[in-house]
């Protein structure tokens, strides 16, 4: 304890939100000091990280042959172990004030239907970026921390945590998930689905990022009654030249629908796996959404009519998560129970 409590003055410990789309990283006494999307720019013939987080994804898909531009996690987890090690290690030196000769403690939330195997891959990962100890926290008991949710009591909390590659639903109490439904749908798979109705509807193949944009800007998850349109450009499959189109809202909406449908089944089985006394609890408190998935338009429209329950989402709802690493962090005796053993 006494050379831990030394050490802290060397150092800078830090917690991560390493997610699919975005990450975000807590410094100790400093609070959230980088939020940026998880992709490397190599160079394919050295294997050099050229640029990481935003310089990184505007480089997606219009980079020229030497250079490639990956998001080294899916569907919440690390699939390219390299690049992820990179990406960990220029994000920790950016938040970084000064090289220090003591390594940062780190702690990293994670989708809790993790395997073993991904579990060791995020250790390591974090322990070749630079790390003294690693230790990992599910997203959903970390997103409840986040949002001030009481996880030390007896009653019920649900939490649905919805991020790029992930959607966490669990219940939690006692500084524990009494049941918990992950499935491996978040907004990526929400932009694929545009993406593979545009193709089909319009013969028009556009990009990652495109798609991300007519999500964010006239996607909803419910009918809110107003139609929306956006002009959207992309590749003509036929011709093989640049075409304009417009898409409109209500199109979006069906084009999502698979996906939006996926992730209310599983907040269905979930609540039918609550214990009793749990699922009157949540009748009372109602089910908060965090996540960047949360700040779909109408999800929480749709959820309230398909659960007849309160749907509380969150002021800030991409930052609850490493909020609650935080916490952790500054808070370590209070909150061991919740770190994955």
């Amino acid at each position: 304890m006494f050379l831990d409590t030394f050490l802290g003055y060397f150092t800078n410990d830090i917690s991560i939100d390493l997610g699919t789309a975005n990450t975000l990283i807590y410094v100790k006494g400093r609070g959230i000091v980088l939020n940026e999307p998880s992709v490397a720019a190599l160079d394919k013939a050295t294997g050099r990280v050229i640029a990481v987080g935003k310089e990184a994804k505007g480089m997606l898909g219009r980079t020229p042959g030497e250079i490639v531009a990956i998001r080294p996690l899916k569907e919440g987890v690390i699939a390219d172990f390299e690049t992820a090690e990179s990406l960990l290690r220029e994000f920790i030196q950016k938040v970084q004030k000064r090289r220090l000769f003591i390594r940062p403690r780190i702690m990293i939330a994670v989708p809790s239907g993790i395997t073993e195997v991904e579990k060791r891959a995020v250790r390591d990962s974090a322990a070749a970026a630079g790390a003294r100890e690693v230790y990992l926290v599910t997203e959903p008991v970390a997103a409840a921390i986040g949002v001030g949710l009481p996880i030390n009591k007896p009653a019920g909390n649900m939490v649905i945590d919805i991020g790029g590659g992930t959607t966490e639903i669990a219940v939690i109490a006692l500084y524990g998930i009494v049941t918990s439904v992950s499935i491996r749908v978040g907004g990526d798979k929400l932009d694929e689905a545009i993406i593979h109705f545009v193709k089909r509807t319009f013969n028009l193949l556009i990009g990652d990022q495109t798609a991300e944009q007519i999500k964010i800007r006239i996607g909803t998850a419910y009918d809110l009654g107003a139609e929306e349109e956006m002009e959207i450009k992309g590749r003509d499959l036929v011709s093989g030249v640049p075409k304009t189109t417009v898409i409109r809202s209500s199109q979006v909406r069906d084009a999502m629908q698979e996906p939006i449908a996926a992730i209310v089944d599983a907040v269905r089985r979930s609540l039918e796996n609550t214990p009793p006394e749990l699922a009157a609890d949540i009748v009372d408190r109602g089910i908060v959404v965090t996540g960047g998935g949360a700040l779909l338009r109408g999800l929480d429209k749709l959820l309230r009519e398909e659960t007849n329950l309160p749907i509380n989402l969150v002021e800030d709802p991409l930052t609850a998560v490493v909020l609650g690493t935080g916490k952790i962090l500054d808070e370590p005796e209070s909150y061991e129970k919740v770190l994955m053993k």
